[in-house]
């Protein structure tokens, strides 16, 4: 493949996950639309991730770009301390409405990885408000994933390999294993009753942990989780960012397993992948530890951007579209397009697990040897996949059509079949 020479004012720009002196260059990108990503030169790719699971109505849907152009025709930011606006109003109470439960306190930011932080800053401070000292710590778990911030950092699974060199800097926090089985729902427990007066709260992915592997679990896991929180008094967080909006096919994977947490965090898909936005959403339990006459019992958290107006009309637009067209139906068609055409991996070498569920498809191997060179095979065949660690996986927007489903899927297999037979020939 050939390369173009290296744009100098690119060499600026620092970007993520990358070590700058190695990685290839990255593909200059000139627009997006639907489910596909046109390059500089030409090429068009299938979005087989939704950058990064953010773009759930597909890239540049009309009624988003309308909505956020008129915000910007009226005022583009404003700031939430002593000022108020109807798109962060009227978001708010639509996503209260949508909230399993009693989750009807929304907390703006810009980013999940802070919007976990808020989350977390809540749950200390609700015991502090309640007059009790020493309730400090998290418990997380092996396998977490929840953001690349120091608080964050200190709730992912302490041997992840982008946050172990951290280790000596973080807050030190209670690392468990999930709940999966009986034996593993008692020593959970027994955890939780060791540290008793430390514990703040509980943290977890619902249903699916992400970064940490795409790795699945029962909605009983969450229910022992609920169980066990509410036995002992104990806040219990979800971190939706991921998994919200649709994603497994109901608005938020605490629904689908039954279960309602103190607080919820979202974000990703909120705007529909066009601006940055993301809220922690607090149960009555929680915020009513709040109100009070004393000001110090407040809570003292304000990002700059919070509630901007335009993501707002994003993010209103991206919720109206969840309510006009079908969307949670387009999930379950990418759903049974996994089912109808994933299992042919398992006969690929080095293949350990396929999986899927909702609009999450995972190829798990046993290693990803030469990974850039993988994924410029994806590139080169036509479709935006991005593997890591051991996990090749397919989150694309929910528009796709079963024709474009069907050519990120077998090609993303058929990609994966070329290079395992390179590095897992006669295994």
């Amino acid at each position: 493949m050939k390369t173009a020479p290296p744009d100098p004012a690119a060499q600026h720009l620092w970007r993520p996950y990358t070590q700058m002196k190695s990685t290839p260059p990255a593909l200059p990108v000139v627009s997006a639309e639907g489910v596909r990503i046109k390059l500089a030169d030409g090429r068009e790719l299938i979005d087989g991730i939704s950058s990064w699971w953010t773009v759930c109505h597909g890239y540049r849907h009309p009624h988003i770009v309308e909505a956020v152009k008129a915000q910007l025709d009226l005022v583009p930011h404003i700031m939430l301390g002593g000022l108020t606006h109807e798109p962060a109003e009227r978001l708010a109470a639509r996503l209260a409405a949508l909230a399993p439960g009693d989750l009807n306190h929304v907390f703006f930011c810009e980013s999940g990885s802070v919007s976990v932080e808020i989350a977390m800053k809540m749950a200390i401070q609700f015991w502090i408000n309640r007059g009790v000292a020493g309730r400090t710590k998290f418990v997380a778990f092996r396998g977490g994933y929840h953001g690349d911030t120091l608080a964050t950092m200190s709730v992912c699974d302490p041997d992840e390999g982008m946050h172990a060199l951290f280790g000596g800097s973080l807050a030190h926090q209670i690392i468990a294993d999930l709940p999966v089985d009986a034996a593993s729902v008692a020593q959970f427990e027994a955890l939780l009753d060791a540290h008793a007066g430390q514990i703040a709260g509980v943290v977890t992915e619902p249903l699916v942990q992400g970064a940490g592997g795409m790795k699945f679990h029962a909605p009983e896991t969450l229910q022992a989780m609920r169980t066990a929180c509410d036995a002992r008094g104990l806040p219990l967080i979800f971190d939706e960012i991921m998994t919200g909006f649709g994603r497994l096919g109901t608005m938020f994977a605490a629904g689908k397993a039954g279960v309602t947490p103190d607080i919820m965090t979202v974000s990703k898909a909120l705007t529909g992948g066009t601006l940055p936005l993301a809220a922690a959403i607090a149960s009555k339990k929680i915020f009513n530890a709040f109100w009070s006459d004393d000001p110090a019992a407040a809570l003292m958290h304000g990002p700059t951007y919070m509630g901007n107006p335009a993501a707002c009309a994003a993010a209103n637009a991206s919720l109206d579209l969840f309510e006009r067209e079908p969307r949670l139906q387009q999930v379950a068609a990418i759903e049974a397009g996994f089912e109808r055409l994933l299992p042919a991996a398992r006969d690929i070498p080095g293949v350990v697990d396929v999986r899927w569920q909702g609009a999450i498809g995972v190829v798990e191997m046993q290693a990803l040897p030469e990974l850039d060179s993988l994924k410029a095979a994806f590139v080169e065949s036509g479709i935006w996949v991005r593997p890591f660690n051991n996990i090749i996986y397919l989150m694309p927007p929910f528009t796709i059509d079963a024709t474009d489903l069907e050519t990120l899927i077998n090609t993303a297999l058929a990609v994966t079949r070329r290079w395992a037979g390179q590095h897992f020939a006669g295994q």
